[in-house]
Parts: structure tokens; C-alpha cells; sequence
């Protein structure tokens, strides 16, 4: 069953970018808007880990780290554009597990929760005082017999496309793609979500964790890289279709 991820940001950008990646990798995720709704989302839901914003309204995210900490141990990971040393020290001092930086890379965001995820597992483990971890379901390759890593659950697949979202690797008709790190970030929002046009300002998002400034022009230039690798005939593109006035699709 996949883990859930409640993303508490009052941004709608950061929410969908944030969203996209972690559903990608194989997460369900909930969202609020403000910590007063992000407490009773964790009341009433089942959360495996919280990703919170400090400046929400109605009630920030060291007040909700607080409350929340009344009544939960659920991991929380503070993602803020807040980086002065006082803002971390007050909270992990709350109790926070983490403290992630604005602007950010998502796949990095992605694994820090994996990471998070994995350390909870192994302290819930061991005060049971069981048997040694396995892997959280979802979040790597689980052992098949003799110790080999069964198939991946999380490859994305379109057409004759898979993305495996934890070793990022694109590969067409079994053989990988050569993409650069912006490249590959492309293509896994792509993947996500086959046949959805993006803009050049939501892909410069997943590119940058940022929005765009008057800078999405070097999409552009990414999705031309893109072609030159992927297709057979780059100006006669199969996969990665322009959507004249409003941006690019993935075409299985």
C-alpha cells in the first residue's frame, strides 16, 4: 500500500510541483492550505510523513508542529524560505524531524522523505524488537529470493518509454537515454502525467523548484536536447508534441 505524504503549503506552484514528483514516485498525497487544516488532516487521515511551509495562515508551521506533536509522532519535515539558523533551531526544537531550504531541488525533496521514512521504519522496528527492517513499501526495491531486488514498482511507463523514478534512468524500447539532471526532471513530470500539456513556466518549476522569472525560454532549449536524444527524426517529433500558445505534451 503506497505511503502518504501531506503537503502543508499555502503556495498552489510549490503544492502542484511538489505533488507531481512525490506522486511519481509511487506516494499518495494530501494537501492543506493552512496549518489549522493540515492538524485536522492528521488527525483524521493516516499520515506516514508531513512536508510543512512555517509562513501559513491561520496558523504557521511551528504552531502546527506543536499541536501536532500533542497528539502525534508522524515524521515532519519543515520546507521553508525561512534558512536563518534561528528559524531551524526553533523548528527541530518544536519537533520537527528536518529542515529543507526554498528554492529546492524536488527529486531531492523526494528522497529526503524516503530517507525520513525509512529511519522511522527502523525505530519502529527495533522497539518491537523484531527482526531487521525491510524496505518501506514503495520507497525501493523490495528482495525477491536469494537476495535479488525484484522489478521495480516504481517505473513509469508510455509507449515504449519507462522512467525508473529511483535510479533515474529514462529508457526507450529497453535501451537508457543519456539526459542531463534538468533533463531527466523534464521528463519524469512527462511521465507522470502522459498526455497533460505543460507550460514552459511548469516545466522551468520542475526544472528549477521555482517559479519562472522571465527565464522559461531555456525550456526550450531543454526540450530540444530532449528530442535531439530521444526521437528518430528531431524536427519530426513522435513524442514530445508542441501545443501551439500553450506548451508540450508526452504522446504515448
Amino acid at each position: 500500500m503506497a505511503q502518504t505524504v501531506l503537503i502543508a503549503e499555502d503556495d498552489a506552484d510549490i503544492v502542484e510541483l511538489l505533488s507531481l514528483y512525490l506522486a511519481a514516485a509511487g506516494f499518495q498525497v494530501l494537501t492543506a492550505a493552512d496549518g489549522k487544516q493540515a492538524l485536522a488532516t492528521v488527525r483524521e487521515h493516516p499520515v506516514d510523513v508531513a512536508l510543512v511551509d512555517i509562513m501559513m495562515p491561520c496558523m504557521n508551521g511551528f504552531d502546527f508542529i506543536r499541536a501536532a506533536r500533542a497528539f502525534s509522532d508522524v515524521p515532519i519535515i519543515i520546507v521553508s524560505a525561512r534558512t536563518m539558523p534561528a528559524d531551524k533551531i526553533v523548528g527541530l526544537d518544536a519537533g520537527a524531524d528536518g529542515y529543507i531550504s526554498k528554492p529546492f531541488d524536488p527529486l531531492e525533496v523526494t528522497a529526503y522523505v524516503r530517507a525520513v521514512l525509512r529511519r522511522a521504519s527502523m525505530r519502529g522496528t527495533d522497539a518491537e524488537g523484531g527482526d531487521a527492517p525491510q524496505a518501506a513499501s514503495g520507497t525501493g526495491a523490495e528482495m525477491g529470493e536469494q537476495g535479488s531486488p525484484s522489478p521495480s514498482s516504481s517505473v513509469l511507463t508510455c509507449g515504449d518509454l519507462s522512467f525508473d523514478t529511483e535510479r533515474l534512468v529514462l529508457s526507450r524500447l529497453g535501451r537508457a537515454v543519456p539526459l542531463t539532471a534538468a533533463e531527466l526532471k523534464i521528463m519524469a513530470a512527462f511521465m507522470a502525467s502522459p498526455g497533460r500539456v505543460f507550460s514552459k513556466d511548469q516545466l522551468y518549476a520542475c526544472v528549477n523548484g521555482e517559479p519562472a522569472v522571465g527565464g522559461a525560454g531555456s525550456v526550450m532549449v531543454h526540450i530540444s536536447n530532449i528530442r535531439a536524444k530521444l526521437e528518430d527524426d528531431p524536427l519530426r517529433p513522435r513524442y514530445i508534441r508542441t501545443v501551439r500558445g500553450l506548451g508540450y505534451r508526452l504522446d504515448a
